[in-house]
């Protein structure tokens, strides 16, 4: 709550210095977020890609694939909280079936044994939760070290540290898992760098491709269809 705070404080402050405004209804703040977004990719190329690029080099595919079943399987209580939340019970059945055939016939969900049995993947979020519940517009936000969100989701993730086993193991004092996912995750995005640095704006890329992403969560994959003639009554006004 206090990150979110400050974050919106600061980006107030900094309203006045924005030199770009490429979607001024979704990313009202995008001066700082550029700025941002500059500073995660300097990180991201001297640090957190190489990382990833060595322990792919050095990782077999089976470990690679089982390591990335472990850490979705532990997704189960935050998504499991938030179907309750949403009212999706079928979905919370489902989940509920597949983290509890992972974990006890798939070695802790190293090994996807749910996916065989037809068991769908579900995950929901805080941010999903409080746009269901009617915060559907959200500014797009660019947090250091953490990537794109939007002040909604932002809020969201502040509960994952009552849900999540790895941000409660963090709370303990146990710091090892989070390393270890993180890189797990830049292993698998690895195959989008070269997509990505051939934009003429990655910036925008990134920002639409997420806030579309984020929709798509959101709806479950059936987003509402653009009314594109309200779009074109505001341009013409």
């Amino acid at each position: 709550m206090l990150i979110c705070a400050l974050a919106v404080a600061f980006l107030s402050a900094c309203a006045g210095t924005q030199s770009r405004n490429t979607d001024p209804i979704n990313d009202p703040w995008e001066g700082y977020n550029r700025k941002i977004h500059a500073f995660n990719m300097g990180v991201d190329r001297y640090v957190a890609r190489p990382l990833a690029k060595g322990y792919d080099t050095v990782t077999p595919a089976p470990i690679k694939r089982g390591i990335g079943n472990f850490f979705r399987n532990l997704n189960y209580p935050v998504t499991a909280f938030n179907q309750i939340m949403q009212g999706k019970w079928q979905e919370l059945g489902e989940s509920t079936d597949r983290f509890l055939a992972n974990t006890i016939f798939g070695l802790l969900g190293f090994f996807d044994i749910a996916s065989r049995a037809d068991l769908p993947y579900h995950r929901e979020d805080f941010g999903q939760t409080l746009a269901v519940w009617g915060w559907k517009d959200s500014n797009y936000l660019v947090m250091p070290f953490l990537g794109p969100y939007t002040t909604r989701d932002l809020l969201g993730r502040s509960f994952y540290g009552y849900l999540h086993p790895i941000s409660y193991a963090a709370r303990e004092g146990v710091y090892w898992p989070i390393p270890a996912e993180l890189i797990q995750l830049r292993s698998e995005l690895l195959p989008l760098d070269a997509e990505i640095d051939a934009q003429y704006d990655p910036y925008v890329f990134i920002r639409d491709a997420w806030l579309q992403r984020r929709t798509n969560l959101i709806y479950d994959g059936s987003p509402p269809e653009l009314d594109y003639e309200a779009m074109l009554e505001d341009f013409e006004e």
